[in-house]
């Protein structure tokens, strides 16, 4: 396992270019209650890359995986997130890489495309879509703190809510350092501030991803967002599937956008 320490917090990643060299890089930025080797290796994106000659550097966010556990929700702020991965790319001296976030991990590389435009050639944001714009719903308590937390995950009555419950144990992830995660609460993002990004934006959903809303309302704000849809699939299978594999590519070829090339 590689690792570096970002202010004082250890996190784990890999570094992997394909034998012969890399035409590209990309940063791949997991979701809650995931980590780099289930959300991007078992799915299939490491070896899709791979042959398409992309380099792939790929993080466990704070709290995830092999990184280290934090238990104050302060510790797992977006801006604290961000940094993470900017010092990553420090760290291997990468000025500028396509960069794809899934799920929470789409708000992070969101949040980074905001704070750092020029280190974003292009911006890919999975399991998202016009909900992430909407006003946080007023929820009493703290719903998926507490099924983290739960003794007996069949307590919890809230389908989505178990889903994640169950992922969770099924990687052996530290439910303690989840529950924090969920505690931070983070600005709203500005749609002013998402309207002036420069860089092509993909925003990509399972058809089934009730969570995440229609990627094409998302997509509309960004001055060249392209949309995807990918059917039969909820948020949880569309980050293996086929389908959003075939989105991506043609994403990062240019076959969305003509007039945007797909190479600067």
């Amino acid at each position: 396992m590689a690792s570096f320490i970002t202010d004082g917090v250890q996190i784990a990643y890999d570094d992997i270019t394909p034998a012969g060299g890399a035409d590209r890089t990309i940063v791949l930025i997991h979701g809650f209650a995931s980590n780099r080797l289930e959300g991007w290796r078992r799915t299939g994106w490491y070896a899709a890359f791979e042959r398409r000659r992309t380099r792939v550097v790929a993080l466990d966010q704070r709290g995830h995986g092999e990184s280290q556990k934090l238990y104050e929700p302060q510790a797992y702020a977006r801006e604290q997130l961000v940094a993470d991965v900017l010092n990553l790319m420090d760290h291997l001296s990468i000025d500028r890489a396509d960069i794809f976030g899934y799920s929470m991990g789409a708000r992070t590389a969101l949040e980074l495309a905001i704070a750092q435009p020029d280190r974003v050639s292009h911006l890919i944001l999975g399991g998202v879509g016009a909900k992430l714009l909407d006003k946080a719903p007023d929820v009493a308590g703290e719903p998926m703190a507490d099924a983290m937390l739960a003794d007996d995950p069949s307590s919890i009555g809230q389908p989505m809510l178990k889903s994640f419950r169950q992922f969770a144990d099924e990687q052996g992830e530290d439910r303690k350092a989840l529950a924090a995660v969920t505690r931070v609460k983070n600005m709203p993002f500005n749609p002013d501030a998402m309207a002036e990004l420069t860089m092509a934006v993909l925003v990509v959903a399972g058809q089934g991803d009730t969570g995440a809303g229609e990627p094409e309302g998302l997509s509309q704000i960004f001055p060249h967002g392209r949309a995807a849809t990918i059917p039969g699939c909820d948020h949880f299978s569309a980050i293996p599937h086929a389908l959003t594999k075939a989105a991506v590519f043609d994403f990062l070829d240019g076959v969305m956008d003509d007039d945007f090339p797909p190479f600067e």
